[in-house]
């Protein structure tokens, strides 16, 4: 379910714990891959086709990354699922994350494909947050140095180390 900006801010700041950069404290990878797992046979079912996956992500606060094929999409365009590991917070993007605003994908995005996505996403436990307020410098806890001086809130939750 979709979260509205000032959830979104509460729950950012509550999963940053500088004890923890790449995975929270209470991470079981065997649970994250089989939610992961789930999600991708559940798209794959949705769209009628395998899509391209990303799971051996290392070094990094993104567990993995899931491309539905544009021939695939009502949108005619690629769409894009990055899943964290904090979480299980998940940013569907239109052709690839940070080329659109959110306002911009929300135009681009058929209604049948949004439905379908979130419907799964839903489904299975994940939190879908927006993209564009990721794009923010980030301010949290943890220290500047973990992720460069010009880090964002994407690099903390969907980038790598």
């Amino acid at each position: 379910m979709p979260v509205d900006d000032t959830e979104l801010w509460q729950l950012l700041r509550v999963l940053d714990d500088p004890g923890h950069v790449r995975f929270p404290a209470d991470y079981r990878q065997s649970r994250v891959r089989e939610q992961f797992g789930g999600l991708v046979q559940r798209l794959d079912a949705d769209f009628g086709c395998p899509c391209d996956v990303d799971h051996h992500v290392e070094d990094a606060s993104l567990h993995g990354r899931i491309e539905i094929p544009e021939e695939a999409t009502a949108t005619r365009r690629r769409l894009v699922i990055s899943v964290s590991n904090f979480g299980a917070l998940a940013v569907l993007a239109v052709d690839n994350p940070g080329v659109w605003t959110d306002a911009e994908a929300a135009a681009l995005l058929h209604p049948d494909d949004a439905r379908r996505v979130h419907g799964a996403l839903a489904d299975l436990g994940y939190t879908l947050v927006p993209e564009e307020p990721l794009w923010n410098r980030y301010d949290g806890a943890c220290s500047p140095k973990i992720f460069g001086p010009n880090a964002t809130w994407w690099d903390r939750y969907f980038g790598y180390l």
